[in-house]
């Protein structure tokens, strides 16, 4: 580990300071020191992460690692590809796999992944994957990279506060404990990454996360799923469940717990009691005697689902990334998508050839403006989209199930019905109008196969329940889109 001892003093600050050596802080670290600023890179802890979210990385991601110079990160950590979704939704099962990229439709990072002009009536492209994997190995990978590179400098330090000036409250550094002493470093730039549960976040921004929910996770060892490559859902049944595989041997399963079923759970007996007796029963098969085995043995651990919509700053000298900044619900696992896509454009807003001296606060200040309103062309979709979905599959009414029933069956339509949402899902198709629209047209598929199917004396209730059906997905997606919108 390198020491802070040439830079970080009043007279003589880092170029860029990143508080967090996460996903989004490591990779910004590299990011920088690549453009040749000079980077001091502050962790809380140095150890390897244990959590038990942050283990999928969508294609979109994929891509955007392999942008940065950092594509290796996923290699020797056991990580496994990701070609999509399996769906279990009642008595019905859907897949959908990432879509086909050609050259001439794909979204810029795959154009940069050097594919070649083909002939699309000759040729198909593979299908982009993600990747799975336990996320302390690739966090460590990520910090590696970064400490590479001579420009940057990693310390274990606890960061208490930010340093503001004065007069215009520009911040201009941080204090921090090193080894339980105080210390100060200065920089041009401070980089707040410090997770979704930041404790700088407040200096700089009005908005905190709001969690309803929270995932229970176990890792389940040496199950054989049916669908290799595949992350599972099991949705229609109460909240949602999410099975994947994070290595070889290893598959994780979480389970979402609303906060309005705590008086359930409380009456089960606890929580893992509710996972035996509730949620158990409901796991396909083959699944069902490891998470007995997991019960037993292994450790029932939780994380809050949070919703963060990212603000403007307005202070000087400070920026948030990650999510310190912006975060939905981990279902449809965007997180780290958003976050490296959030990576390659804040470094290529501030390259050199653009902003030579990042001591020039004020332009700094503009393009970090810029850089909110600009991100939301790859954050939008999947922001709006995990949280429409989760509204959507942990919902018990009547209206809502009619619209599971008909998600599952638009996807089961194949062709564009399931090649533009798994792109989107997947982070390769960004375009918020693709989101609305196959939205709104699985809402109206849904009337029309409720309605359908009702004997001619109930359809006048089918007519009606299918309006309040088109009620509620309205209240289920504008609220978010107009939250991306106001900034």
């Amino acid at each position: 580990m390198k020491t802070a001892s040439r830079l970080g003093r009043k007279d003589a600050p880092f170029d860029v300071l990143i508080v967090g050596a996460g996903v989004a802080g490591s990779a910004a670290a590299k990011a920088f020191a690549r453009q040749g600023r000079n980077v001091l890179l502050l962790e809380r802890s140095l150890k390897t992460p244990d959590r038990i979210v942050g283990e999928l990385l969508q294609p979109g991601g994929v891509a955007s690692l392999k942008e940065l110079g950092m594509s290796s990160c996923l290699e020797g950590i056991d990580a496994v590809p990701v070609e999509g979704y399996h769906i279990y939704w009642k008595s019905e099962e859907v897949t959908f796999r990432y879509p086909t990229m050609l050259p001439e439709d794909a979204d810029e990072p795959f154009e940069k992944q050097g594919c070649d002009q083909v002939d699309r009536n000759t040729v198909r492209l593979k299908r982009p994957e993600g990747r799975s994997f336990h996320h302390g190995a690739f966090v460590t990978k990520l910090r590696e990279a970064a400490e590479q590179e001579p420009s940057v400098e990693v310390v274990e330090a606890t960061v208490t506060s930010l340093i503001e000036t004065e007069t215009t409250n520009q911040t201009i550094g941080v204090r921090c404990l090193v080894d339980k002493a105080a210390k100060n470093f200065y920089s041009h730039l401070t980089i707040v990454a410090d997770g979704s549960a930041s404790n700088l976040r407040a200096d700089l921004v009005s908005r905190r996360p709001i969690a309803k929910s929270r995932f229970w996770g176990l890792e389940l060892h040496d199950l054989q799923l049916p669908m290799s490559n595949l992350a599972l859902g099991v949705i229609g049944r109460g909240p949602p469940i999410l099975i994947y595989q994070i290595g070889t041997h290893d598959i994780r399963i979480l389970i979402d717990i609303p906060d309005s079923y705590q008086d359930l759970v409380k009456d089960s007996g606890g929580v893992k009691a509710y996972v035996r007796d509730m949620v158990a029963p409901i796991l396909p098969k083959y699944a069902i005697h490891k998470v007995h085995e997991a019960l037993e043995s292994g450790r029932l651990r939780s994380m809050p689902n949070s919703w963060l919509r990212s603000s403007s700053m307005s202070r000087s000298g400070a920026v948030l990334l990650g999510d310190s900044m912006d975060m939905r619900h981990p279902l449809t696992g965007g997180g780290m998508t958003v976050a490296l896509n959030d990576v390659v454009l804040l470094s290529s807003m501030l390259d050199p050839s653009v902003i030579p001296s990042l001591q020039d606060s004020q332009a700094v200040l503009k393009k970090i403006r810029r850089f909110h309103w600009k991100r939301k062309a790859h954050s939008m979709s999947l922001n709006v989209l995990a949280q429409a979905l989760y509204t959507l599959f942990v919902a018990d009414d009547s209206q809502l199930e009619i619209m599971q029933r008909g998600f599952v069956r638009y996807i089961q339509r194949g062709g564009d019905c399931v090649e533009t949402p798994a792109g989107l899902m997947g982070g390769v198709v960004r375009n918020p109008i693709f989101l609305f629209y196959h939205f709104f047209a699985i809402a109206i598929y849904s009337i029309w196969l409720h309605i359908s199917s009702a004997s001619m004396s109930g359809k006048p209730v089918a007519v009606w329940q299918g309006a309040l059906v088109f009620v509620k997905a309205v209240q289920m997606i504008l609220p978010y889109i107009l939250s991306e919108l106001r900034g």
